[in-house]
């Protein structure tokens, strides 16, 4: 198998450096909308083939075309000259005019005249070749053509014995001219393809950018416009999977919502009934520590119920930055704690309002137990919103900053946001970033602390 050995060592030698940064390279080239990938494989294979086409059929017909027009009228001038050889004493040339006349052509005789110097050729002429191979095969004599002066006149000089003869004939009898009419057509053939190619394109990519929208739209929670799946056979599948996925999710998220609501009036009831029977108690000191375990129980209740629910039922409204981080600040004051802000761009955003002013106020309540100062940056741009949470504080190790997202986890020797122990402020901070679409995450701030960087579509 000497060919197969072959063929492995040359796939082995396409793997060189140089060939993966080509193909690296070529990749970055490439558009990445399937709606410009598609256009491209429509139109490059078109305009090669009738590239190939044009070149092939041009060469051939164009040419052929010139031979057979400059061969007639190379023709018509030797008959002209061998007519003066036979009638030299003709006056005037009359009957050579006349004749010429006939033929389409324009002669003048020069007596005693000669030829003069050769033209430099056009860059690219194929009368010029063409014409002058015919009179030397043909005529045999000295002979200047002009094929460059007049465009709608050629002017051919040939060299008699004692005289020259000059012949004058329109560029279309010796040269195939029309062909442009076939470039026009092809050209015109072409971008009517291309246009209908696009139209038709841009009507099955729409229900895939809708499907996308519609995806994107549920996953941040917000309320999606009427879905309708379009377009071709496997894309209604999809959008009618995607349906019938988003009522499973809906379903689900009702069940839970309404479990969660019954527990939650449950357990309130009990805490309550605690609450009362301490109150009726009277202030005894050996029931201060049960009073303070009913307060830490609701707070824990509410953590898991802030948790659980995530407000995936919350509508999508408007939120104002600068007036949030001011309440923010506020409170900073009020515990002799530093904190600073700046928004960058629009000062109104659209995201889900409770969820995210819990979202802001939970990383900022970290910060305000286990740091002096806060410094919270708001870029607002077209496409994200980023939050850039910086302090001074003792900061989470590397090797842990992804653990405390994870719900119930507890890191005593850096900071928690729930001080009751339920561990789960930086859960509900992702989750509600996720709800958003975006992200949370976790790195050293400049100022010697912990920098939280929460970035969401915009």
């Amino acid at each position: 198998m000497a060919w197969f050995d072959a063929l492995r060592r040359g796939a082995r030698h396409l793997q060189v450096p140089g060939w993966r940064r080509f193909k690296r390279r070529a990749k970055r080239l490439l558009p990445t909308r399937l709606y410009t990938r598609s256009v491209l494989i429509v139109i490059i294979p078109m305009l090669l083939l009738q590239s190939v086409v044009a070149a092939v059929f041009m060469e051939r017909h164009w040419r052929m075309v010139t031979e057979r027009l400059s061969e007639g009228v190379t023709r018509d001038i030797a008959a002209l000259i061998a007519t003066i050889e036979i009638y030299p004493n003709d006056p005037g040339y009359a009957n050579i005019s006349r004749i010429a006349d006939e033929l389409n052509l324009t002669v003048a005789i020069e007596e005693g005249g000669q030829l003069p110097p050769p033209r430099p050729k056009p860059f690219f002429s194929i009368l010029d070749g063409i014409l002058a191979d015919q009179i030397s095969a043909q005529i045999q004599r000295p002979f200047w053509i002009d094929t460059v002066g007049d465009s709608r006149l050629v002017e051919i000089r040939v060299k008699l014995e004692d005289k020259v003869l000059r012949v004058f004939t329109r560029r279309n009898q010796t040269y195939a001219s029309n062909t442009h009419i076939f470039l026009v057509w092809m050209a015109g053939t072409a971008l009517a393809l291309i246009g209908i190619s696009i139209l038709f394109l841009r009507g099955q990519i729409r229900p895939i950018l809708m499907l996308a929208q519609a995806a994107e739209a549920f996953g941040k929670g917000q309320k999606m416009p009427e879905f309708t799946p379009r377009g071709a056979d496997e894309i209604r599948l999809a959008g009618s999977a995607f349906i019938l996925m988003r009522e499973r999710i809906e379903r689900q998220i009702e069940q839970r919502t309404a479990m969660l609501s019954g527990v939650s009036h449950d357990l309130r009831t009990i805490l309550t009934r605690f609450r009362l029977q301490l109150a009726l108690a009277g202030d005894r000191p050996e029931l201060q520590g049960m009073a303070q375990d009913v307060d830490d129980m609701q707070k824990m209740l509410e953590g898991y119920l802030a948790f659980a629910k995530g407000d995936a039922e919350e509508d999508v409204g408007s939120l104002q930055l600068s007036e949030l981080l001011e309440k923010i600040r506020s409170d900073f004051a009020l515990k002799g704690k530093r904190m600073t802000y700046e928004v960058e761009g629009e000062d109104v955003i659209a995201v889900r309002p409770n969820a995210f002013g819990r979202l802001v106020h939970n990383l900022a309540a970290n910060s305000e137990r286990y740091a002096d100062t806060l410094h919270v940056e708001a870029r607002h741009t077209a496409r994200w919103l980023t939050l850039t949470f910086d302090d001074n504080g003792p900061g989470i190790p590397e090797g842990s900053r992804e653990e405390v997202f994870k719900p119930f986890f507890r890191l005593d020797e850096a900071r928690n946001i729930d001080t009751s122990g339920t561990g789960l402020g930086l859960s509900i901070v992702r989750d509600i970033a996720h709800a958003h679409g975006g992200n949370v995450t976790l790195s050293d701030s400049p100022r010697g602390g912990l920098r939280a960087v929460v970035r969401v579509p915009a």
